[in-house]
Protein backbone atom coordinates (compact mmCIF):
# COMPACT_ATOMS: atom_id res chain seq x y z
CA UNK A 1 0.00 0.00 0.00
CA UNK A 2 2.92 2.36 0.92
CA UNK A 3 4.25 1.57 -2.35
CA UNK A 4 0.91 2.26 -4.39
CA UNK A 5 0.63 6.09 -2.52
CA UNK A 6 4.55 6.73 -3.45
CA UNK A 7 3.50 6.22 -6.88
CA UNK A 8 -0.16 8.51 -6.98
CA UNK A 9 2.21 11.25 -5.19
CA UNK A 10 5.16 11.07 -7.52
CA UNK A 11 2.18 10.91 -10.33
CA UNK A 12 0.38 13.68 -8.88
CA UNK A 13 3.25 15.83 -8.30
CA UNK A 14 4.88 15.46 -12.07
CA UNK A 15 1.00 16.38 -13.08
CA UNK A 16 0.82 19.49 -10.74
CA UNK A 17 4.44 20.46 -12.20
CA UNK A 18 2.87 20.50 -15.60
CA UNK A 19 -0.22 22.21 -14.76
CA UNK A 20 1.82 25.30 -13.31
CA UNK A 21 3.79 25.59 -15.99
CA UNK A 22 1.07 25.18 -18.64
CA UNK A 23 -1.13 28.05 -17.59
CA UNK A 24 1.68 30.57 -15.70
CA UNK A 25 3.23 31.12 -19.07
CA UNK A 26 1.87 34.46 -20.40
CA UNK A 27 0.77 34.12 -24.75
CA UNK A 28 3.20 36.63 -26.68
CA UNK A 29 1.84 39.01 -28.33
CA UNK A 30 1.58 38.23 -32.47
CA UNK A 31 4.21 41.29 -32.98
CA UNK A 32 6.80 39.38 -30.49
CA UNK A 33 6.37 35.80 -32.05
CA UNK A 34 9.66 35.25 -33.67
CA UNK A 35 9.29 34.87 -37.33
CA UNK A 36 10.89 31.76 -38.83
CA UNK A 37 12.95 32.90 -41.87
CA UNK A 38 12.27 29.17 -43.48
CA UNK A 39 16.01 29.55 -44.39
CA UNK A 40 15.41 32.04 -47.41
CA UNK A 41 16.67 34.55 -46.07
CA UNK A 42 14.95 38.53 -45.54
CA UNK A 43 11.33 38.98 -47.39
CA UNK A 44 11.66 41.47 -50.15
CA UNK A 45 8.86 43.10 -52.21
CA UNK A 46 9.01 42.21 -56.07
CA UNK A 47 6.89 44.48 -58.76
CA UNK A 48 6.21 42.36 -61.39
CA UNK A 49 4.34 44.64 -64.68
CA UNK A 50 3.13 42.48 -67.84
CA UNK A 51 0.44 42.22 -70.19
CA UNK A 52 -2.54 39.42 -70.31
CA UNK A 53 -3.86 38.30 -74.04
CA UNK A 54 -7.04 36.78 -72.86
CA UNK A 55 -8.49 35.23 -76.82
CA UNK A 56 -11.66 33.60 -76.62
CA UNK A 57 -11.73 33.89 -80.86
CA UNK A 58 -10.51 32.69 -83.68
CA UNK A 59 -8.70 29.39 -85.12
CA UNK A 60 -5.98 29.05 -81.58
CA UNK A 61 -8.10 30.51 -78.18
CA UNK A 62 -6.28 30.90 -75.26
CA UNK A 63 -9.89 31.21 -73.03
CA UNK A 64 -12.00 28.41 -73.73
CA UNK A 65 -15.58 28.06 -72.18
CA UNK A 66 -15.47 24.47 -70.62
CA UNK A 67 -19.09 24.89 -68.44
CA UNK A 68 -22.21 26.99 -68.29
CA UNK A 69 -25.49 26.55 -67.17
CA UNK A 70 -28.97 26.32 -69.07
CA UNK A 71 -29.54 30.21 -68.04
CA UNK A 72 -25.51 31.36 -68.84
CA UNK A 73 -26.63 32.90 -72.75
CA UNK A 74 -29.45 34.47 -71.44
CA UNK A 75 -27.83 36.43 -68.88
CA UNK A 76 -26.52 39.62 -69.36
CA UNK A 77 -23.24 38.95 -67.29
CA UNK A 78 -22.67 35.43 -69.16
CA UNK A 79 -23.42 34.13 -64.93
CA UNK A 80 -22.54 30.42 -64.80
CA UNK A 81 -20.03 30.61 -67.29
CA UNK A 82 -16.69 28.42 -66.72
CA UNK A 83 -13.74 29.41 -68.83
CA UNK A 84 -9.96 27.51 -69.14
CA UNK A 85 -7.20 30.12 -69.63
CA UNK A 86 -3.61 29.28 -70.77
CA UNK A 87 -2.95 33.22 -71.94
CA UNK A 88 -0.04 34.67 -73.12
CA UNK A 89 2.10 37.21 -70.42
CA UNK A 90 4.34 39.24 -72.38
CA UNK A 91 6.47 42.44 -71.73
CA UNK A 92 4.41 44.92 -73.85
CA UNK A 93 0.66 44.92 -74.84
CA UNK A 94 1.62 43.69 -78.34
CA UNK A 95 0.92 40.02 -78.35
CA UNK A 96 4.06 39.79 -80.19
CA UNK A 97 6.61 41.09 -77.46
CA UNK A 98 8.71 39.19 -75.43
CA UNK A 99 7.10 36.18 -73.88
CA UNK A 100 7.60 36.18 -70.22
CA UNK A 101 4.65 33.39 -68.85
CA UNK A 102 1.43 32.25 -68.94
CA UNK A 103 -1.46 33.15 -67.39
CA UNK A 104 -2.57 29.26 -66.40
CA UNK A 105 -5.86 28.43 -64.55
CA UNK A 106 -9.99 29.52 -64.67
CA UNK A 107 -12.25 32.39 -64.52
CA UNK A 108 -15.99 32.05 -63.92
CA UNK A 109 -18.76 34.40 -64.18
CA UNK A 110 -19.89 34.75 -60.40
CA UNK A 111 -22.46 37.46 -60.79
CA UNK A 112 -25.59 37.77 -61.60
CA UNK A 113 -26.19 41.56 -61.31
CA UNK A 114 -22.96 42.95 -63.09
CA UNK A 115 -19.79 41.00 -64.99
CA UNK A 116 -17.64 40.01 -61.93
CA UNK A 117 -15.47 37.00 -62.45
CA UNK A 118 -13.73 34.67 -60.17
CA UNK A 119 -10.27 34.49 -61.03
CA UNK A 120 -7.85 31.85 -59.93
CA UNK A 121 -4.64 31.70 -61.84
CA UNK A 122 -1.11 31.27 -61.67
CA UNK A 123 0.88 33.51 -63.47
CA UNK A 124 3.89 31.20 -64.39
CA UNK A 125 6.93 32.77 -65.31
CA UNK A 126 9.22 31.21 -68.17
CA UNK A 127 11.90 33.93 -68.70
CA UNK A 128 14.98 35.34 -66.60
CA UNK A 129 15.63 35.54 -63.13
CA UNK A 130 11.44 34.28 -62.58
CA UNK A 131 11.74 31.32 -65.01
CA UNK A 132 9.73 28.46 -63.17
CA UNK A 133 8.22 30.68 -60.51
CA UNK A 134 4.62 30.93 -59.96
CA UNK A 135 2.50 33.75 -58.62
CA UNK A 136 -0.77 32.07 -57.71
CA UNK A 137 -3.96 34.41 -57.81
CA UNK A 138 -7.32 33.87 -56.31
CA UNK A 139 -10.02 37.23 -56.13
CA UNK A 140 -12.67 38.92 -57.78
CA UNK A 141 -12.53 40.64 -60.95
CA UNK A 142 -15.15 43.37 -61.31
CA UNK A 143 -14.89 43.79 -65.59
CA UNK A 144 -16.85 46.98 -64.98
CA UNK A 145 -14.09 48.53 -62.70
CA UNK A 146 -11.42 50.76 -64.02
CA UNK A 147 -8.58 49.42 -62.02
CA UNK A 148 -9.37 45.75 -60.71
CA UNK A 149 -7.34 44.65 -57.65
CA UNK A 150 -7.17 40.73 -56.40
CA UNK A 151 -5.05 39.33 -53.49
CA UNK A 152 -1.94 37.01 -54.24
CA UNK A 153 -2.58 33.79 -52.12
CA UNK A 154 0.61 32.21 -53.09
CA UNK A 155 3.74 30.97 -55.00
CA UNK A 156 6.30 28.62 -55.88
CA UNK A 157 10.26 29.02 -57.03
CA UNK A 158 11.41 32.32 -56.13
CA UNK A 159 7.99 33.38 -55.05
CA UNK A 160 7.72 30.67 -51.77
CA UNK A 161 5.71 32.57 -49.33
CA UNK A 162 4.25 35.09 -51.74
CA UNK A 163 2.03 37.19 -50.30
CA UNK A 164 0.57 40.53 -52.08
CA UNK A 165 -1.86 41.87 -54.64
CA UNK A 166 -2.52 42.46 -58.47
CA UNK A 167 -4.25 45.06 -60.01
CA UNK A 168 -5.32 44.67 -63.22
CA UNK A 169 -6.28 47.71 -65.86
CA UNK A 170 -8.08 46.28 -69.57
CA UNK A 171 -5.43 47.85 -72.59
CA UNK A 172 -7.64 46.64 -74.89
CA UNK A 173 -11.18 44.84 -75.41
CA UNK A 174 -12.61 44.11 -78.43
CA UNK A 175 -16.56 44.37 -78.23
CA UNK A 176 -17.05 41.47 -81.79
CA UNK A 177 -14.28 39.11 -80.67
CA UNK A 178 -14.58 39.31 -77.00
CA UNK A 179 -10.36 39.45 -77.01
CA UNK A 180 -9.09 41.27 -74.33
CA UNK A 181 -5.79 43.28 -73.21
CA UNK A 182 -4.88 43.70 -70.14
CA UNK A 183 -2.57 45.31 -67.91
CA UNK A 184 -1.07 43.43 -64.68
CA UNK A 185 0.99 45.57 -62.03
CA UNK A 186 1.56 42.86 -59.36
CA UNK A 187 3.18 43.47 -56.16
CA UNK A 188 4.39 40.36 -54.37
CA UNK A 189 6.30 39.65 -50.65
CA UNK A 190 8.34 37.00 -50.56
CA UNK A 191 11.22 35.62 -49.27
Amino acid sequence: MAGLLSKFHSAFIIFFFLFVVAFSTKPQPPSEIPRPAFGFGKEKMTHLRFYFHDIVSGPNPTAVLVAAASSTNKSRTGFGGVSIIDDPLTEGPDPKSKLLGRAQGLYASASQEEVGLLMALNFVFVDGKYNQSIVSILGRNSGVSKVREMPVVGGSGIFRFARGYAKARTHTFNVTSGNAVVEYSVYVMHY
